[in-house]
């Protein structure tokens, strides 16, 4: 039986300190793409903060994973679950590809085999995504996963010197079991 967590071209595991270079490429990767603005972080402090992720303890429902590709081992991705509310069934989730490894099925595998995790295992009812208006790659990549627009923040969220809509897309356990049967990636 090969493990839960490894799908046909990647395996989500637990963040690894030597990961920091990866996560220091994400960063830049996701203010090219206009999707964060932060202020510059030092290597060492992209070391310190992979570390700390290395030794964390598990919340539960709400942890980040590294996406390693299964055929050369390396880091492509981040996913995780952000905020979730088990009395009222719902979680919040992210994902993040490296610029260079965009386009090749990555993302698509990552977020089926966390939304199997918490809607078979964990038993949330709904899962929802906030999206940037202007990422029309990832609001494509939700729709065909099956993914609802259920709303539109209007000017919600401000970067790059102006603000910007923010779109909500949820999807419920029901929707997901019938999209996407157990077994199936």
């Amino acid at each position: 039986m090969t493990s839960f967590w490894t799908g046909k071209r990647i395996r989500l595991r637990g963040i690894e300190p030597d990961d920091w270079t990866a996560f220091m490429r994400f960063a830049e990767d996701e203010e090219r793409l206009g999707d964060l603005l932060n202020p510059p972080r030092s290597a060492e402090g992209h070391r310190a903060w992979a570390k700390e992720q290395a030794a964390a303890k598990s919340d539960g429902d709400c942890f980040q994973l590294a996406i390693e590709a299964a055929d050369t081992g390396e880091t492509v991705g981040a996913v995780g679950s952000f905020h979730a509310d088990p009395r009222s069934g719902w979680f919040e989730y992210g994902i993040t590809i490296g610029a260079d490894h965009r386009r090749n099925g990555y993302a698509a595998e990552a977020v089926l085999l966390l939304l199997r995790f918490m809607f078979a295992e964990r038993r949330f009812h709904r899962c929802q995504a906030r999206i940037f208006a202007h990422n029309e790659a990832s609001l494509a990549l939700h729709r065909r996963l099956g993914f609802v627009e259920e709303g539109r923040l209007r000017d919600h969220v401000f970067f790059a010197g102006r603000h910007h809509d923010l779109v909500m897309m949820g999807m419920l356990a029901g929707e997901f079991a019938q999209l996407h049967p157990a077994g199936e990636l």
